[in-house]
């Protein structure tokens, strides 16, 4: 998704070129995801640029005649103290929150044991989020401004001289002024070949499952119902129940397989805080979330590096706040001053930038 949002944004003011080692852009992180709009779930920076991107799912959905947001709440629970913390935390930090007892948790999702319950809270403006359609419109706005689009194109070296880079990517060799690398889990091996410092990028595995449910209720109805401390969640899905035990083992880049005894966990804790009868797993997945040593995204260039850009570190968050940070993204690639838009985002350009990570790199 970054690749395509990007480089549908920059195909505004640039002639864009996009490589993809795979045979199309969904092959990892995005064709993974969870496929949630979630405002109070991220840092501070990472909400921001979530509630900045509302307005711009908004305006793609006109366009494209698809709407990309579907409201569905976001219900945070808490077993334990830990969690219990964890929720207190939330409600003090986002403005969308609202605390629930025990019993009016029951109320948003009843097949909860309300008794296994010590507080909860809910965000009414969370959504489910139509992440191929997004992805499609990316790929349709930059081709309709001209982009081209290269896939089964592994990048294989990039070079600088006097005039600009060189990126041999698969058969082709494409000349450019400016390089953004939006490869996710590969950014570092790309920064590799084109001799830059890496970013230290960090793949963590996140293992999903599909699973039948008892519940004689509506499903469609329910809640996405997340664990405070993020150790499982659990949503509908076309009649069924997604979940996960919302791992975040460090991997090698690559395809990950889902864990099992993860999933078992997961099975175990969901049927201990619901009613949902989740026994058996249709099918499990796993995909990856990539985070660099401060878990914020990483836009811009090393200073010592000017024309090659890093876009990547967005961790869970990418698809949730993928319009707002293009847009950043682009204003920064561009080197253009921030629009009066991207720069109502309150994010910091320096915050993003890769020279704060020098430390933690070298």
């Amino acid at each position: 998704m970054a690749g395509a949002s990007v480089a549908a944004e920059l195909s505004k003011r640039l002639s864009v070129v996009v490589v993809e080692a795979a045979a199309s852009g969904e092959e990892h992180s995005t064709g993974r995801s969870a496929a949630a709009f979630l405002p109070s779930y991220g840092s501070a920076w990472v909400r921001a640029l979530t509630e900045a991107s509302r307005p711009l799912y908004d305006a793609i959905s006109a366009e494209s005649g698809v709407p990309l947001l579907q409201l569905r709440s976001l219900l945070w629970l808490a077993t334990d103290e830990p969690s219990e913390d964890a929720v207190t935390e939330l409600v003090r930090t986002s403005p969308h929150m609202k605390t629930l007892t025990p019993a009016q948790a029951q109320a948003l999702y009843p097949p909860l044991r309300a008794e296994q319950v010590r507080s909860a809270a809910v965000d009414r403006s969370a959504a489910d989020l139509d992440v191929a359609s997004l992805h499609q419109s990316y790929f349709r706005t930059m081709r309709q401004r001209g982009a081209t689009v290269l896939f089964n194109s592994a990048v294989r070296d990039i070079k600088r001289d006097g005039q600009g880079w060189h990126v041999a990517a698969g058969q082709h060799v494409i000349r450019c002024a400016k390089v953004v690398n939006a490869a996710g889990a590969w950014v570092d091996q790309v920064a590799d070949r084109a001799g830059i410092p890496r970013i230290g990028i960090q793949p963590r595995r996140r293992t999903a499952f599909v699973s039948p449910t008892r519940y004689d209720g509506d499903v469609s109805e329910l809640p996405l119902a997340v664990d405070a401390c993020e150790r499982w969640y659990v949503k509908p899905e076309a009649g069924l129940m997604l979940g996960s035990p919302a791992d975040a083992t460090e991997v090698s880049p690559g395809r990950p397989r889902p864990d099992e005894l993860e999933i078992a966990r997961a099975l175990e804790a969901i049927e201990e805080t619901t009613t949902l009868g989740l026994r058996s797993v249709q099918r499990a997945w796993a995909g990856l979330r990539n985070f660099v040593a401060d878990h914020e995204p990483v836009v811009g260039a090393w200073s010592a590096h000017e024309g090659f850009f890093f876009l990547a570190g967005q961790g869970g968050y990418g698809i949730q706040m993928a319009p707002a940070l293009a847009r950043l993204a682009a204003d920064i690639v561009a080197e253009e001053a921030l629009s009066e838009e991207t720069a109502a985002y309150g994010v910091p350009v320096s915050g993003l930038a890769p020279d704060r990570l020098s430390r933690a790199t070298t």
